[in-house]
């Protein structure tokens, strides 16, 4: 296996059942040092005693605990896209105020899974080296926002799918921080919101 050299790429792709456990523990242990404790807290070190494999079993996957982040990133945006695929296949000829409402409620129950690892990892984001893997999950994002409304006859769909993402992601992260667990209420603000911007 080839090493990469990009910084927050893992250093390798584990093929057998028990690397891959190892790999699946490792994450598992940052997200749960960073929901319980904080960015402050993640060390490597943390993160192996966590997950419970040495520190060079750690390190033949990845080279640093920012590679660990943006691993998870990628992760969380994988899960996000195929919530937001699956949501967006399930509409098929529906219209759009009911497309734009199965779409919101995707993402809001997406959003919910994790929400204090999902905000600290949209934190990490912007520290982290841009990364190509997670830039080109988003841009699938946007391309499949964008033709399912342009589908619709919305008119600028680019530039309407990234508004109507930031309006809900916007509306989403507020709710959380606050604390609220009523998701239905949260949708049917975000709902609101984006019915207004289109119009509806």
């Amino acid at each position: 296996m080839s090493r990469r050299a990009d910084p927050i790429a893992p250093r390798k792709t584990p093929r057998q059942a028990r690397a891959q456990a190892t790999y699946a523990a490792v994450l598992q242990a940052a997200a749960h040092i960073l929901t319980e404790q904080g960015r402050g807290a993640l060390t490597t070190n943390r993160i192996a005693e966590r997950a419970g494999v040495s520190i060079g079993s750690l390190y033949q996957y990845f080279p640093s605990k920012e590679a660990i982040l943006a691993d998870l990133l990628r992760g969380m945006r994988r899960e996000m896209l195929a919530d937001i695929e699956a949501a967006a296949a399930a509409c098929g000829g529906l219209n759009l105020r009911a497309l734009t409402e199965a779409l919101i409620r995707a993402s809001v129950r997406h959003h919910a899974q994790a929400p204090d690892l999902a905000r600290v990892l949209e934190q990490v984001e912007l520290e982290l080296p841009g990364d190509p893997e997670t830039a080109r999950i988003e841009a699938q994002l946007r391309d499949l926002l964008a033709a399912a409304l342009a589908d619709r006859g919305v008119p600028g769909p680019t530039v309407a799918a990234q508004d109507l993402a930031a309006i809900t992601k916007g509306i989403t992260d507020e709710a959380a921080r606050a604390g609220e667990t009523d998701l239905d209420f949260v949708i049917a603000r975000a709902v609101r919101a984006v019915h207004g911007y289109l119009g509806l």
